[in-house]
């Protein structure tokens, strides 16, 4: 059991908290379930999308955001220059590592280790899928990370709102150089949807909640008021995560059971690649001496892909039914088990890192 509540005060515990690894398992096995018993309401829900961007995931999402998106303090951003190792980590790793790391992988697992199973076509659309994964670093999720390894809600907006605009500009090349394709086209509708619905629609819908609860009071009174609301609205950020677990497993559940050899071929370099880059920039945060609070949303950030685009961006190359598609959606499935393991990982060696 995954207990993912590590060194929180027991009265900070919640239940969905406590438990929350047995709630994603329950929700995986019902979600796979729920699939394949009723495919054809997984379809409506599946089909409710714009520019790749499943609407129900997005609410979800939304309602999973929007508790830490309280917790940011704009008068607090002014002062991130100040501490800028987290957000060096984070951009050598996400740019300068993490794609490359993961072709490499793609390759020598699908031109070596597992070629003997798989045909050489098959191959070469897995490693392409596995590419586009690899280039797309997370940017709703690792909100939620964040705030389950209690992290600077301040410094986790700062660093995700620069990968986002790193990833307008670098993004395209990245991936035309490690597929060999000059003539890349990035759904750019996707990518800006997807970033007003996770990033700046929960923001602002924070910051308008923060601005009511403390109008009026002094900064001490009104920190309290904004604590003891972001606790009650919590539990809907827990809740979110199962259901959007719920939902995803439901809208693969038949790729699952009809090609599990497949799917779990995939998913070995993608396990390797998430753990190692998780070690990697975790390493860097706890030799710079990062604190805690900066130095796991840093690193999960990394590890975390930004699924809508590189499900997007295979589609578009590739073809709604390409292995390349298939890739990214099994980066979907995996993602969830593994971060909750990296954050728990992350609670309990909080004591390594400096407090402040």
């Amino acid at each position: 059991m995954i207990d993912v509540s590590k060194d929180k005060p027991a009265a900070d515990i919640g239940l969905f908290e406590k438990w929350l690894s047995l709630w994603v398992a329950l929700a995986i096995g019902a979600g796979v379930g729920l699939g394949a018993i009723l495919p054809d309401a997984f379809a409506a829900l599946a089909a409710m999308e714009y520019a790749s961007v499943n609407l129900p995931v997005a609410v979800l999402i939304w309602a999973m955001v929007y508790p830490m998106m309280i917790s940011v303090d704009f008068t607090s951003l002014a002062r991130v220059h100040e501490k800028p190792k987290g957000l060096i980590i984070t951009l050598i790793v996400n740019w300068l590592i993490k794609p490359f790391t993961m072709a490499a992988l793609a390759v020598v697992f699908f031109e070596f280790v597992f070629a003997p199973f798989i045909e050489p076509e098959d191959a070469v659309q897995y490693i392409a899928g596995l590419i586009i994964l690899g280039a797309a670093p997370c940017t709703a999720m690792v909100f939620v990370w964040s705030q389950l390894t209690k992290g600077d809600p301040n410094y986790t907006l700062v660093q995700v709102a620069a990968n986002d605009v790193i990833m307008v500009f670098a993004f395209a090349p990245i991936v035309a150089i490690l597929l060999g394709v000059t003539d890349i086209t990035v759904p750019w509708d996707t990518l800006l949807l997807s970033v007003l619905l996770y990033v700046v629609i929960p923001l602002i819908a924070g910051v308008a909640t923060r601005l009511w609860l403390t109008r009026g009071r002094e900064r001490a009174s009104g920190e309290a008021r904004v604590a003891g609301f972001t606790g009650r609205v919590k539990p809907a950020s827990v809740i979110g995560l199962i259901a959007t677990v719920a939902l995803l497993f439901g809208f693969q559940g038949d790729v699952i059971l009809d090609r599990p050899l497949v799917i779990a071929m995939i998913a070995v370099p993608l396990l390797i690649q998430a753990y190692g880059i998780f070690a990697v920039a975790y390493a860097a945060a706890w030799a710079w001496k990062t604190p805690h609070a900066i130095a796991a949303p840093c690193a999960l950030i990394g590890t975390s892909n930004f699924f809508e685009l590189a499900v997007a961006v295979a589609i578009v190359l590739f073809g709604v039914n390409s292995g390349a598609a298939l890739a990214t959606v099994v980066g979907v499935l995996v993602e969830v088990p593994v971060m909750l393991s990296l954050v728990a990982l992350a609670n309990r060696t909080r004591h390594l890192f400096p407090a402040e």
